[in-house]
C-alpha cells in the first residue's frame, strides 16, 4: 500500500516544492508543511481565523438550511411570499433574507395615514416579519445544536484537540487569539471540557456583561507566598466573535455597565433578542454597531501588531468586512503572515477573492488530498482525507506544543542530571 496525494503549498504564487529535491513522497511533503507552521508558532502573535468551515457536519450549510426550511398549512401565506421571491433570487437564503430585509424597510417606510390602502400595507409588514422571524429562528435552532446528536461529538472532537495542542504556550508568547464568524458553541464547549481558561469579553458573577477592556487582560499566578510576584498562566486563549453568539443577548445593563449585551448560560438559549449576525447582505452594516464594532477593532489592532502570524481555517473570504482587515493588514504590517487552509478559486473569482492571486511572500496557501492506493494502483476506499479540512489540520498539521513543553522538560532535567553526575565524577 503506497500513500499518494495532489497536495499544494504556496508561498505567494511559488510552489514551495519547486526546487525541493528531497520530497518524492507525501510523506516528506506533509513533512515540510509541518515543518514551515512549526516556525510560524515561534512567531510573538499567533492568531486564528476559523469560519463555517470548522463546524462543517454539525452546523447546516446555507445550501441545507434553505432545503431544511419548512412551512406549515398554517403558514401557506408565507410560504407563497416565499416561494415567489426564490423564483426571482434562486434557491439562495443570503439573497432571499436580503429581499425581505429591503421588502420590510420598504413597507415600514410608508406611512399607514398617507397609504392608498392601510390594511394592504399593514399586511405586508406583518407578513415580512413574521417570515424573517421564521427564518432566523430556523437559522438560530440550527446553530443551537445537541452536541450528543449526528455529527456534533465528532466536530467537537477537533475543537478539542485543536485547543489541546495550542492553549499551551511559552509565558514569554503572547497567548493563542481565535477570531471566529461562527456563533456555535463548540469553542466554548471544547475549552470548557479541557478546563483551559478563556476570555470572551465578558464578565460578572450572576450576570455576565460585554466590556471589551477585558481583552486587555491576563490571568496571573502568584510565584511566591512572600512577595507579590506573578507571572501569566499558560493555559489560557482569547476567544473573540466577531459575528455574536447564540448565547448572547440585548439586555438592560446594571448600572456602571455601559453595554447592553449579556452571555446567558446555554441552557437558557432562545431565538428572541439573540445578538448575532445573521447571514444577510446587511451583516457589514450591523458589525458597526456594538459589540461587534469593539470586537473588529481587536481584530485589526491584532493583525497590526509586528511579527505577527493569522491561520485562516475554514473561511471562504465571503465576507468583504472582514477581508477589508485583512487586507489592510497585509498593507500596513510588513512582518504579518497570512496562512490560508483552502484551495485556489477559479479565475472568475479573482476579483472576489484576490488575497490567492497576489504574489506576496507573505502569503502562504495549503491544499489538497492525500490517499492510499492498493498494490494494483486502485484507491483504497475512505482513504482519501482533504489536507485543509479543519479534521485533517488539527490531527496531522498542527504542532503539539504542549507536548513540545513536556519534551524540552524531559530533556531539560536529563541534561541537568547529566551535569550533576559529570561533577560528581
Amino acid at each position: 500500500m503506497k500513500r499518494v496525494d495532489n497536495i499544494i503549498a504556496t508561498q505567494g504564487l511559488t510552489n514551495l516544492f519547486v526546487g525541493q529535491t528531497d520530497i518524492d513522497s507525501t510523506e516528506k511533503r506533509v513533512e515540510l508543511i509541518k515543518t514551515k507552521l512549526r516556525e510560524f508558532f515561534n512567531l510573538k502573535n499567533v492568531n486564528f481565523l476559523l469560519g463555517a468551515g470548522t463546524s462543517s457536519g454539525a452546523i447546516d450549510t446555507m445550501s441545507e438550511l434553505y432545503k431544511n426550511l419548512k412551512f406549515s398549512v398554517e403558514e401557506e401565506e408565507e410560504e407563497k411570499e416565499f416561494e415567489s421571491i426564490v423564483a426571482k433570487e434562486g434557491e439562495n437564503l443570503e439573497n432571499i433574507l436580503k429581499v425581505m430585509y429591503s421588502a420590510r424597510n420598504y413597507y415600514n417606510g410608508i406611512q399607514e395615514e398617507d397609504a392608498k390602502d392601510e390594511d394592504v400595507i399593514k399586511s405586508f409588514k406583518e407578513l415580512y416579519d413574521r417570515l424573517i422571524t421564521k427564518v432566523e429562528n430556523h437559522i438560530f435552532n440550527s446553530i443551537n445544536v445537541d452536541f450528543a446528536t449526528k455529527e456534533c461529538p465528532k466536530v467537537l472532537g477537533y475543537y478539542t484537540t485543536f485547543y489541546q495542542k495550542l492553549a499551551m504556550r511559552n509565558k514569554d508568547l503572547s497567548r493563542i487569539r481565535v477570531f471566529t464568524t461562527n456563533n456555535d458553541l463548540f469553542n466554548e464547549t471544547a475549552l470548557d471540557s479541557q478546563n483551559i481558561h478563556y476570555v470572551n469579553g465578558f464578565s460578572g458573577g450572576l450576570r455576565k456583561f460585554f466590556n471589551p477592556a477585558l481583552f486587555n487582560y491576563t490571568w496571573s499566578k502568584r510565584m511566591d507566598t512572600s512577595i507579590d510576584k506573578y507571572e501569566p498562566i499558560e493555559n489560557l486563549v482569547y476567544l473573540y466573535k466577531i459575528h455574536g453568539s447564540i448565547n448572547w443577548r440585548e439586555s438592560t445593563p446594571l448600572p456602571g455597565n455601559y453595554f447592553e449585551i449579556e452571555e446567558f448560560p446555554s441552557s437558557a438559549l432562545t431565538s428572541d433578542k439573540a445578538c448575532l449576525i445573521y447571514p444577510t447582505p446587511t451583516k457589514q452594516d450591523k458589525s458597526l454597531g456594538a459589540p461587534y464594532v469593539d470586537l473588529f477593532r481587536e481584530f485589526q489592532n491584532k493583525l497590526l501588531e509586528p511579527h505577527s502570524v493569522l491561520f485562516v481555517i475554514g473561511y471562504g473570504f465571503n465576507d468583504r468586512h472582514v477581508n477589508d482587515i485583512i487586507y489592510r493588514a497585509l498593507a500596513t504590517n510588513s512582518t504579518i503572515n497570512i496562512v490560508i487552509f483552502s484551495s485556489k478559486p477559479k479565475n472568475e473569482d479573482r476579483n472576489k477573492k484576490p488575497i490567492f492571486f497576489v504574489d506576496d511572500n507573505r502569503i502562504f496557501t495549503f491544499s489538497g488530498k492525500v490517499w492510499d492506493i492498493d498494490d494494483e494502483g486502485n484507491e483504497v476506499e475512505g482513504s482519501k482525507q482533504t489536507i485543509n479540512h479543519f479534521d485533517y489540520i488539527v490531527n496531522e498539521l498542527l504542532p503539539n506544543i504542549d507536548a513540545f513543553k513536556k519534551e524540552d522538560n524531559l530533556v531539560r532535567f536529563v541534561n541537568q542530571l547529566n551535569n550533576l553526575t559529570k561533577d560528581k565524577k
